[in-house]
């Protein structure tokens, strides 16, 4: 069996403009997590922190690919039912137009025949990038409205970035619609990184500054400084999140049992005959 080697960093900023910082991240093997919460404080905050506490529950574990998406589905249907609960209880407390909710992108790292290799997920306008070999790859598709008309070809990529509704999302947690993700799988080589961010990073940064910070050499806390830091500079309209993952390689992982381990021990010791 083998085991997936990565160094990862993470970062967030409340940006310039916001009071409250709605995103949340969890970066802890095998998972790591970007959630942008929306409702304003106490809705977004709360909603964001839910996505992040109940995937906090795959920390430590190994998955197949099956596994993987039942664990990713799990972690959403119960992130939307206490979010719902939530914001229910809000507006049951007198809060009638309360909200609350959260866009989500998932990294898992999952165990199959050729080797550890990645199941990802996205929910709303966050996203998911592979850096390899000088190229940007923007895995996930966003789920927003002028993804929509880009698909139906009434808006160009550029006219897209300018649009006033550019930030209008279809697809989310704690919405009226039920959750359902876009899911990913891919093996990444030695060398790849993965980025993980909320749109206060990818809406303040072109893909090209993006590639030149994953670019510059340093490791993957620097990297997710530089992001951020750098989407705060450009203006900061947005909290700003990023989570970097350095794919390093593979390590062949022995099998260890530490009752046969024990045991051999104190026969050693004469403790046992």
């Amino acid at each position: 069996m083998k085991r997936l080697v990565v160094d990862h960093g993470s970062a967030t900023d409340v940006g310039l403009v916001r009071e409250v910082n709605e995103d949340s991240y969890l970066a802890e093997a095998p998972v790591f997590v970007v959630a942008d919460g929306m409702g304003g404080h106490d809705g977004g905050d709360v909603a964001s922190g839910i996505v992040v506490q109940e995937f906090g529950r795959l920390t430590g574990r190994r998955f197949t690919l099956d596994e993987g998406i039942d664990a990713i589905m799990t972690g959403l249907r119960a992130a939307d039912d206490r979010i719902a609960e939530y914001a229910a209880s809000q507006r049951a407390r007198g809060h009638h137009d309360f909200s609350s909710g959260t866009t989500a992108v998932v990294a898992l790292v999952v165990d199959a025949p050729a080797g550890p290799q990645w199941l990802l997920a996205n929910l709303g306008d966050s996203r998911i990038y592979r850096f390899f070999e000088d190229a940007l790859t923007q895995v996930s598709v966003d789920h927003s409205l002028v993804q929509e008309l880009v698909d139906a070809g009434r808006l160009t990529e550029e006219e897209a970035e300018r649009h006033p509704d550019r930030h209008v999302i279809t697809r989310a947690l704690g919405g009226v619609a039920a959750a359902v993700p876009d899911f990913f799988h891919m093996m990444l080589p030695p060398g790849a990184r993965l980025l993980l961010c909320s749109d206060g990073v990818s809406g303040m940064l072109s893909a090209a500054r993006i590639a030149a910070i994953l670019a510059e050499s340093g490791d993957a806390r620097d990297t997710a400084r530089r992001l951020v830091d750098a989407a705060v500079a450009a203006g900061g309209r947005d909290n700003a999140t990023a989570v970097v993952v350095d794919v390093v390689g593979w390590a062949d992982e022995s099998p260890y049992d530490a009752a046969a381990q024990r045991q051999s021990l104190e026969q050693k010791l004469g403790v046992l005959p």
